[in-house]
């Protein structure tokens, strides 16, 4: 029989470094006992303990969110240590740099194991657990050249846009996932109180770019971590960053 605890439960996934460990550290900090996500166990009880530093609450558990054995584990840990889940952040993402003349099929695809389907199995296998939330909440981590409207206008988003094909195309249709999965939500009695919310952090320095974004991992986890805790008057199924609404 699980022990239901008192307190909020956050997962975040992709939780041991860059944008996904902040965006813990700012939950912790709320007095939420955030889930350090990770595939890599060592770093992610590193984490941990460097938030135990702090006096903030976290428990590291393994995850992959391409393995939907791992995922089914994972809320079986959650289910029966904390008998609910009350946020989900889908952060886990990964990039593949190549030319429109070279990307292949196969690299499409690997890239959206993760920032894609890698959030079909979070949901799939959370949603359970997040039913049992008063107030749950899922936010799926998209980024700004996701929209159509503003890849089509020319914006420049920073970076080498030549070659990030794959990654903006898996949020495109993260994004579309995020809006699907709001208006089913919606049209169910037993699903309506769940908001979920795609947002972008805007282009920050992490790993996976190299560190060659402009904004602080600071800067870009405030957006996830508002959108991780809106109240039941907030949106659900929208697409925003720190200014506002993102256009589609």
């Amino acid at each position: 029989m699980a022990t239901v605890s008192a307190d909020r439960i956050a997962l975040v996934t992709g939780a041991n470094r860059g944008l996904g460990r902040e965006t813990a550290r700012q939950l912790a900090g709320l007095g939420i006992h955030v889930l350090i996500g990770s595939r890599d166990v060592d770093s992610g009880e590193a984490t941990v303990g460097q938030f135990e530093e702090q006096g903030l609450a976290a428990t590291a558990i393994a995850l992959d969110v391409t393995d939907p054995e791992s995922a089914r584990s994972a809320a079986g840990e959650i289910g029966r240590t904390h008998g609910h889940l009350d946020v989900l952040v889908n952060n886990a993402g990964m990039i593949v740099e190549a030319s429109a003349a070279e990307l292949t099929a196969a690299e499409i695809r690997t890239v959206c194991e993760v920032n894609l389907f890698g959030a079909v199995t979070m949901v799939r296998e959370m949603l359970p657990l997040l039913r049992h939330s008063e107030h749950p909440r899922i936010v799926n981590v998209s980024s700004t050249t996701a929209s159509l409207s503003l890849t089509a206008a020319g914006t420049d988003f920073g970076g080498d846009a030549a070659h990030r094909i794959a990654y903006s195309v898996s949020k495109t249709a993260l994004n579309m996932l995020t809006l699907q999965y709001a208006r089913a939500f919606a049209a169910d009695p037993q699903l309506a109180h769940i908001k979920i919310n795609m947002v972008t952090p805007g282009y920050v320095a992490t790993d996976m770019n190299r560190g060659q974004g402009s904004r602080t991992v600071g800067e870009g986890s405030g957006i996830i971590v508002k959108f991780a805790t809106i109240g039941d008057d907030g949106p659900s199924g929208e697409f925003h960053n720190d200014r506002g609404p993102v256009p589609w």
